[in-house]
């Protein structure tokens, strides 16, 4: 992967984000050195998407998008619109996440969203879209979650896995060069529209807020793989998602907005190893005087947002936080990696260590000398598969969505443990097990939570905290 030969420059009069940036120091060899050994290292780990991969995937949604489109015409002529009218009723397939940001990977799936014009409401799509889907020969592993907090379809179409949102806009007509970043897009809609809007909204808004992208899209393609080989990458464990770790990427591009992929990657630990939590992290100040009136994070207004230890404020109105989710524990883990990876490439830049030091492999199972097992069975298959897919691809719009439905409830386990006067850390591990291989009869996954004791203590007596557990946990 080529590093960029030219990119713009930013200087002391320019400001991206709520704060003047610390440094607009300009890269020196040696940080354009430690950028090239990065991407080495990321291809190494085999980060980067192959050209077949990424041509297949301009296929599959041009295919998908025309499909969306015929589909709309159709609709359109059967409530009524001319012919003339339905050919410029319009519509589209937008992306939003990790492949709009540029930052996806082999085998990932695509997240995109549907947005048609006002005649064509929710029912449709769950409904006669998804039979169209159905007779599509590409098509396979059709399942529609319609009641879900951000309704989806989930597919896979020619090999590659997808995500597919709608929204219904108040619009007669949807324009070619709809701006989805306009604040007036959201007027007359209801909240599951919103919600499946604001992907694309906030995944815009951050690539508007970054200086260099290409800057921006390596460092953060790093930590998305730090953060997963640390165990630290699952918004629904109370870890953080793709999403949140992208805008701390981002706060970081803007702190140092010349800088290069290394450089970023080094002051990313450095500011949130130090950061003052629960000060938020912000890309924009916040909009006020909206007259949409929809909620949004204000720890002013709504007394649970002051409870929130870690927020991180989503960058598009209605600005959200996107790690609600973080406890006493896991951001108490993420605080000892931000110090591990800060430490680390201190040492890369002396010339100590090298970025594989970085993304070493974290071995829970020698943290603790204590652990819990939670199996959770279900009673069959399509039980299993409807948790299992809510748990696996934790179907959250990336920060908004409802959680996996196990996950969800060892969330309320780890809050209970953390209030057991004798333990001091419970770390959940984002890996989960099958116990034996899946079939007719057999249901059932594993997660393992690692405990650190407050010291001193040399007993527990959990009785308590496991019965509100299985009590939630029956679903």
């Amino acid at each position: 992967m080529a590093l960029p030969s030219s990119v713009p420059e930013l200087t002391g009069g320019q400001v991206l984000g709520v704060t003047s940036a610390i440094s607009y120091a300009l890269p020196k060899p040696e940080d354009k050195k430690l950028t090239h050994e990065l991407t080495q290292c990321l291809e190494k780990h085999d980060v980067f998407d192959s050209d077949s991969g990424l041509q297949q995937r301009l296929l599959v949604l041009g295919k998908l998008n025309e499909l969306v489109k015929r589909w709309i015409y159709d609709i359109s002529i059967v409530k009524g619109k001319s012919e003339a009218e339905a050919k410029v009723t319009g519509g589209k397939i937008c992306t939003f996440g990790s492949y709009r940001l540029g930052v996806h990977g082999k085998g990932a799936d695509i997240d995109t969203l549907v947005i048609a014009p006002r005649h064509i409401d929710r029912s449709d799509f769950f409904h006669s879209m998804k039979e169209r889907l159905e007779d599509c020969k590409e098509v396979k592993h059709l399942r529609a979650i319609e009641d879900a907090y951000v309704p989806v379809i989930k597919l896979e179409f020619d090999g590659i896995e997808m995500d597919m949102l709608f929204a219904r806009l108040a619009l007669s007509n949807i324009p070619v060069n709809l701006d989805l970043l306009d604040i007036n897009m959201l007027r007359n809609l209801d909240h599951k529209c919103v919600r499946s809007l604001n992907g694309c909204r906030v995944t815009d808004a951050i690539l508007s807020l970054v200086p260099i992208h290409e800057n921006f899209k390596l460092a953060l393609r790093a930590i998305k793989l730090w953060a997963k080989r640390r165990g630290i990458y699952s918004n629904a464990l109370g870890f953080l998602g793709g999403v949140s770790w992208s805008m701390l990427v981002a706060r970081t591009c803007q702190l140092y907005p010349n800088a290069v992929a290394a450089v970023i990657v080094q002051k990313f630990f450095f500011v949130f190893s130090t950061w003052n939590w629960p000060n938020p992290v912000l890309l924009r100040k916040m909009d006020e005087n909206v007259e949409l009136d929809l909620p949004v994070w204000d720890p002013r207004i709504n007394p649970s947002d002051k409870y929130h230890l870690m927020p991180i404020i989503t960058p598009a109105y209605p600005q959200q936080n996107s790690t609600f989710n973080v406890s006493h524990s896991t951001l108490a883990v993420m605080k000892e990696e931000f110090t591990r990876g800060r430490n680390i490439c201190n040492d890369i830049a002396l010339g100590k260590k090298c970025w594989d030091d970085l993304f070493e492999l974290f071995s829970f199972f020698s943290l603790y000398r204590h652990y819990m097992v939670i199996t959770a069975t279900a009673k069959s298959q399509e039980h299993y598969l409807k948790w299992y897919l809510y748990t696996v691809s934790a179907l959250q719009c990336k920060f908004l969505c409802r959680t996996g439905l196990v996950e969800s409830k060892i969330r309320i386990l780890i809050g209970k443990l953390e209030y057991n006067g004798g333990i001091d850390l419970a770390h959940v591990n984002c890996k989960t097990f099958n116990p034996e291989p899946v079939t007719n009869d057999s249901h059932k996954l594993r997660w393992f939570i690692g405990l650190r004791l407050k010291k001193g203590e040399k007993s527990l007596d959990l009785t308590y905290e496991i019965q509100v557990f299985t009590d939630a946990g029956n679903v």
